[in-house]
């Protein structure tokens, strides 16, 4: 990255019952923030639902960095054949707008549903699962894009198990709107490729091009997802974020960690490197 460049601000996800410890770090230059708890369905089911939600948005009054949420995503696959599993997953990904909507979150995760047995060509092969799965996920999701864009909050769709980047990017593309937008997370890129032979986490960048919208940032040796903080595994971030430097764009980078007292050490150990800000 050119010294003359300012390096990109890095953020951070976490649940809003740490919110409060890095707050000052977070609004130093108004930093990327994502709020963990609405993939929970103890939280989207609480009876103190809609006071959770309002707690959430007097934490961040004033806040001038860009707010998303992560979405439920536990057994609720994007690509389901069966209609009324379609509904369930629709109910979940909008209860979880109403609170994007009320905190004003102007993104929110959802996971890539792109599983399969074979080559990732098998899924564009003429004849074969490329044009079903692709219509169930835009079927799945018509009426949630629809609501995104009119509350203004993006959807970026996360690799989980994928193999190949440039499917994923093709999904993305496919819905042809500015609401949705593709996902790395690098931990995930990374075990891929130290498993299964995919590219590694720069590919994810480099394939996306102007559709990356956002960057789960953790660390990971490969054997699982670790979510380490930044340098205790092997992803090379130097490769990535020369990638993340090339793009016009100004995708979120946010830094998410299972210890999330890691976040502040993980930001000044990539901002070392001359990485981020």
């Amino acid at each position: 990255m050119s010294a003359s460049i300012q390096p990109p601000l890095v953020g951070a996800a976490m649940p809003s019952s740490v919110l409060e410890h890095h707050l000052d770090w977070l609004s130093d230059g108004g930093r990327d923030l994502e709020i963990q708890d609405f993939a929970s369905p103890d939280v989207l089911d609480s009876d103190d639902f809609t006071d959770h939600v309002k707690k959430i948005k007097t934490q961040l009054d004033g806040y001038t960095g860009r707010i998303g949420i992560h979405a439920p995503f536990w057994n609720l696959t994007l690509a389901a054949y069966d209609q009324r599993v379609r509904v369930v997953v629709q109910d979940r990904l909008n209860h979880a707008l109403d609170a994007a909507a009320e905190i004003g979150a102007t993104h929110m995760v959802i996971h890539s549903p792109l599983e399969f047995l074979g080559a990732p060509a098998s899924l564009t092969s003429p004849g074969v699962a490329s044009v079903t799965v692709f219509d169930v996920v835009r079927d799945t999701l018509e009426e949630i894009v629809k609501r995104t864009s009119e509350i203004g909050c993006t959807l970026v769709i996360e690799n989980i198990y994928d193999t190949s980047p440039r499917l994923l990017t093709d999904l993305v593309a496919s819905f042809d709107s500015d609401y949705v937008r593709q996902s790395l997370d690098t931990g995930h890129a990374y075990i891929m490729h130290h498993h299964r032979s995919a590219p590694p986490p720069d590919y994810y960048v480099n394939t996306a091009g102007e559709l990356l919208g956002h960057i789960h940032i953790q660390d990971t040796d490969g054997y699982s997802d670790r979510h380490w903080a930044i340098g205790e595994g092997h992803i090379n971030f130097q490769s990535i974020f020369n990638e993340v430097a090339k793009l016009d764009t100004n995708p979120r980078l946010i830094l998410e960690l299972r210890d999330h007292s890691g976040i502040e050490s993980s930001a000044t150990y990539l901002a070392d490197l001359g990485l981020v800000t």
